[in-house]
């Protein structure tokens, strides 16, 4: 990637759990107003990246620059502060309390209630369905709507860049669709966007640049066309086919 500097810089990033080290100097740049999607198999550190990206875990070594400033060690709180807010796997709400509660948990930061108001209004907006279920506890949704508030809440506080985690993981092909449709607006309407995903075709149609990580080391990268034709890629996550790249979203 190149031009204007980049909305999100990792550099160099090493980082694991306990004594077992996941991240190896793993490397990745968004530019602003970009979906960027970051692809790979089971425990190559993608999740374990966006964790230290948002604060989650301490990286070892490395650095992660947030529009133009270092935030590498931050508490979470302060990165979501500064705009960079994670949605974590495992579509995971409080069930006793209603859509609406939920969704406002997003906005602790957020002092001001008419821009409380205006970002609810935002999410209800993009997910019409938590606006008619929303005095309604979420114990009751279904695993789309589930994601829906995660997504919502993750989007309260007004960020302007939103990293996603597996945002399509155990949702039905139809549910899958609506989800990457509203990433896609969301990210028309300005906001930054970076992407783990195991639905290598999808995340592919729908970012504009992509990275393969394995071994906690980003393996391959490139534009999103460039990755669909890429014969390793396609081999490993494609399943021997090709993306149709005519699809619309």
């Amino acid at each position: 990637m190149s031009g204007a500097l980049p909305m999100l810089a990792i550099k160099d990033l090493a980082g694991g759990y306990g004594n077992v080290q996941i991240l190896n100097g793993a490397t990745l740049n968004v530019a602003r107003g970009q979906i960027v999607a970051l692809l790979g198999g089971n425990g190559t550190g993608k999740s374990t990246l966006l964790k230290a990206a948002s604060g989650l875990i301490k990286p070892w070594g490395g650095s992660i620059t947030f529009d133009g400033s270092r935030i590498d060690g931050m508490r979470p709180d302060a990165i979501v502060r500064r705009g960079l807010v994670q949605v974590t796997q495992g579509k995971e709400t409080f069930p006793g309390m209603t859509v609406e509660e939920n969704l406002l948990l997003g906005a602790y930061v957020v002092k001001d209630r008419a821009k409380r108001t205006t970002a609810l209004e935002r999410v209800y907006d993009y997910f019409p369905i938590l606006r008619d279920k929303r005095h309604q506890p979420s114990g009751g949704l279904s695993g789309g709507q589930l994601q829906m508030v995660c997504i919502g809440r993750g989007l309260m506080s007004s960020p302007s860049m939103i990293m996603l985690d597996e945002p399509s993981a155990a949702l039905a092909p139809q549910i899958v669709m609506g989800i990457f449709q509203t990433i896609h607006r969301i990210a028309r309407d300005g906001m930054t966007v970076l992407m783990v995903e195991q639905n290598v075709r999808m995340a592919l149609l729908l970012a504009s640049y992509g990275y393969v990580i394995k071994d906690g080391l980003i393996h391959i990268e490139g534009p999103s066309e460039q990755l669909i034709d890429d014969d390793n890629v396609r081999l490993s996550y494609l399943g021997g086919t090709v993306a149709n790249r005519e699809a619309k979203l």
